[in-house]
């Protein structure tokens, strides 16, 4: 065992060990909460709906903890078990031309890891969503859906791999990893631009909003807010699921805003509006720029270090690989290397709730926040969204503030407005 393998090992543990903790801790927590409505929710939130939404999310705990010893064991059996080397092997022994056997080395063990993450999403789908009465997805649609998604990954990953695997082996000597990155960033905001018009079509049916009065009112807060999209669309959310959200997507000239339509069934105008009016907030705050910016530097950093670690013949034997090639190289630092830097993920989370909460300021600045706040405690109820989370558990995953402390937020906003 060298020191690449005692790293992985290592940071694989911990991770599995910090992670199976906390999901405990978040059961428990919520648990020992279910037998009564948190006070400020009470009005809004019934104590049915409180108890459905914890039983929700303790059995998406209880899948979640599953699914974190799996997903180790699966980790650990294609690296150091040999799993990635024996795909490797069986294209090694094909006529194929050498920058074949690479391209399609990768694409295959991807799909095989998809398959091998099915059950979860199987169980999560046709399981829990659907005893909480949140799964409208067919058999059908779930084989179809897939079947476009390995299909859009072969038509846009292949040429992608393609070019990578050409320029890490003719610029093996050299600064591969940077060309490399320039194309990957080509790659994310093309990805980025056309997948509001091309790409989520395929999944999901878009009209525009027809709601003239709705309308009005949002392009009102477009005008005030100064800010141009490329429509106002309604997604079939409810095709799929019951849950019900709102988006951007897009950039430039293709932005988009996307309401679910199981969101406009449930919210007023008014509420609408707040929650549209959070949205533009992280627009006019630029976290999206600020993220695509952070992500660029990450994966420069990354590709860099990737540059280093190819040279290493203990990179590829410390991770289960007896063969070296540009393709086995970027495949380990696309699956076994990120965990470890599992340590990374908190600093994103809390980064990302403090934009939220600049976003919420956003939107009671110019519609209020009691409309925001009415909006979210209407969407915690519907979504079933546990009310009463872990705080430790929430401060190392969670993107979004907590239940009580985002309200608590928006109500010392809107006292201080008054």
């Amino acid at each position: 065992m060298n020191w690449i393998s005692l790293v992985f090992l290592t940071t694989l543990v911990a991770n599995l060990i910090i992670e199976v903790w906390l999901n405990i801790k978040n059961q428990f927590h919520i648990g020992a909460n279910r037998a009564e409505v948190p006070e400020e929710f009470a009005e809004v939130v019934s104590l049915e709906a409180h108890q459905k939404a914890a039983d929700y999310s303790r059995a998406k705990l209880q899948l979640g903890r599953l699914s974190l010893f799996y997903d180790a064991a699966i980790l650990w059996f294609m690296t150091l078990g040999g799993g990635f080397q024996s795909i490797y092997n069986l294209w090694s022994q094909s006529s194929l031309e050498t920058q074949w056997i690479e391209v399609l080395f990768i694409l295959s063990t991807l799909w095989v890891l998809s398959i091998l993450h099915l059950p979860f999403a199987i169980m999560s789908t046709f399981k829990i969503e659907a005893e909480f009465g949140f799964n409208k997805t067919t058999v059908k649609t779930f084989i179809s859906d897939l079947i476009k998604q390995w299909l859009l990954i072969l038509a846009l990953g292949l040429p992608l791999i393609w070019v990578v695997v050409s320029i890490m082996s003719a610029y093996i000597d050299q600064a591969w990893w940077l060309y490399t990155w320039i194309v990957w960033m080509a790659f994310q905001l093309i990805i980025m631009w056309a997948y509001p018009k091309w790409i989520a079509p395929l999944f999901n049916k878009f009209t525009p909003l027809e709601d003239e009065t709705m309308k009005a009112r949002i392009n009102q807060l477009l005008e005030r807010t100064g800010f141009e999209s490329n429509g106002i669309f309604v997604m079939d959310g409810s095709s799929r699921s019951g849950h019900g959200n709102a988006y951007f997507t897009g950039f430039g000239k293709n932005k988009r805003i996307v309401f679910f339509d199981t969101l406009l069934e449930t919210l007023s105008p008014e509420e609408v509006e707040a929650v549209l009016a959070h949205e533009l907030g992280h627009f006019k705050h630029g976290h999206i720029k600020k993220r695509l910016l952070e992500a660029s530097v990450l994966s420069l950093i990354g590709l860099a270090l990737l540059g280093w670690l190819i040279q290493l013949p203990e990179f590829y034997s410390g991770l289960g690989m007896s063969d070296q090639s540009p393709a086995i190289a970027l495949l380990l630092f696309m699956t076994a290397v990120p965990v470890m830097f599992f340590f990374m993920g908190p600093i994103s989370a809390l980064k990302s709730r403090k934009h939220e909460f600049e976003a919420d300021a956003f939107a009671a600045q110019h519609v209020g926040a009691e409309h925001l706040i009415s909006a979210l405690l209407k969407m915690y109820r519907d979504n079933a969204s546990t009310l009463t989370p872990d705080p430790q558990y929430s401060a190392y995953h969670d993107s979004h503030p907590p239940a009580k402390i985002r309200i608590e937020h928006l109500k010392a906003l809107q006292k201080r407005a008054d």
